[in-house]
Parts: C-alpha cells; sequence; structure tokens
C-alpha cells in the first residue's frame, strides 16, 4: 500500500512529500526543498529507506535540500526535463539572495521527458510533462491510488507564476489542460504549497482554469 506524508518545509511553506509502499518500507520524497534536517528526523521516525529523490522543477523552495540528502543518503536524483537545469545551477545565488542557508549543489541522476515510468517499490508513476511556470517542470502520477503530485502547476484556487525567468502563462494553461483535466475528475492532487484538492473541484471552481476543461 502507498503511504504519504506531506511536510512543509522553509518560509515558503513548500510541501515536501515523503511516499513509501508500506510493505518495503522503501520510500521517495518529491520536492526536498529545504530544512534537510527535518526531513532526515522525518523519515528516521517513520522507519523508512529512501530510494531516490525525485523533482518537479528547479526553484529554490522545492530543490534546497536535494543536494544534501543526495550525499547523506547516497541516492540518485530524478527529475526534472533538462530545461530547468539553469536554476538548478544557481541555486546556491537564489538562495543567497532570499537569505536562505547556502545549499549543496545538486547533480541530478536522470533527467526526465515525460512519458516515464518510475518505480517505487511494487508502484507505478508516470511522469508527465507541464513547462509554464519553469521550462522543464514535471508532474507524477500513479494511477493506481489517483493521486498526481503537481508541483507549481496547479494548486486548489490557484495556478503556478509565471513572472519567473523561462515562464510561459499559455504554456502553464495548456499544461494543466493537457496534463492535469485529462484525468479522472475524482483524481486528487498535492501541490507545492496549500492544500489537497480534486481535479474535478478545480475544473469547476478554479478561477483561472474553470470552465475551460475539454
Amino acid at each position: 500500500m502507498l503511504q504519504v506524508k506531506i511536510v512543509p518545509v522553509t518560509a515558503f511553506q513548500q510541501n515536501c512529500s515523503i511516499v513509501w509502499d508500506a510493505e518495503s518500507k522503501e520510500a521517495i520524497l518529491i520536492d526536498a526543498g529545504g530544512e534537510p534536517e527535518k526531513l532526515k528526523a522525518e523519515v528516521e521516525a517513520l522507519g523508512l529507506t529512501v530510494k531516490a529523490l525525485w523533482l518537479t522543477h528547479g526553484h529554490l523552495d522545492h530543490a534546497g535540500a536535494v543536494g544534501a540528502l543526495q550525499h547523506y543518503w547516497n541516492v540518485p536524483v530524478i527529475g526534472p526535463q533538462k530545461e530547468d537545469a539553469f536554476w538548478l545551477d544557481q541555486l546556491q545565488e537564489v538562495s543567497a539572495r532570499y537569505g536562505f542557508p547556502i545549499p549543496e549543489q545538486v547533480t541530478v541522476t536522470q533527467w526526465l521527458e515525460g512519458g516515464e515510468v518510475l518505480q517505487l517499490g511494487q508502484e507505478s508513476f508516470e511522469v508527465r510533462y507541464a513547462p509554464g511556470h519553469t521550462p522543464g517542470h514535471v508532474m507524477f502520477y500513479n494511477a493506481k491510488y489517483g493521486v498526481l503530485w503537481t508541483g507549481d502547476v496547479l494548486f486548489k484556487g490557484s495556478i503556478g507564476r509565471t513572472d519567473f525567468p523561462r515562464g510561459n502563462h499559455q504554456q502553464l494553461l495548456d499544461s494543466i489542460q493537457r496534463e492535469c483535466f485529462s484525468l479522472p475528475d475524482d483524481t486528487q492532487f498535492i501541490s507545492g504549497h496549500g492544500p489537497i484538492s480534486t481535479i474535478g473541484f478545480e475544473k469547476q471552481h478554479n478561477p483561472f482554469v474553470a470552465g475551460q476543461a475539454g
């Protein structure tokens, strides 16, 4: 059985997801955005063995703890798509600008393109390429449990910002239509910030995209 614990980190309250197989206790972290010691303590308290770190995109608040945890656990970093390399390359500079602790550099083991299937124990996750917030943004979808990790593409009642370098508003809207709204309405999604919602709820009520499905 798939288990998930959401751990908000940093002043941005970014949702880092600890995702694990209840039988094997093998785990991955999606968007370890900061506070590596806090995340290590959570993993140890749950008795898990981390197998990989997955990244939706290269922004500081999603990747800030990845370098430190990559070295600590000696695990691969999977994602995002390679167009986000420029964000990961400037993690330390951006952290200094925001007054954050300077993170360790991230070394991506496997860039993603969309369409890949990632495994955690017996569970499969489909990679969905969803540029717009950043040019290399990806999402992770588990069809069996009907859960989508949207990063900063789609939020409850909102959508991702596109005023950062190489952001593109129309591209983001297209990504939401193609990669989020094509999923069943009862699909739950865990976004990078804020509460869990469902695809059906956003189709009806999200003021940025409601009524545009199909």
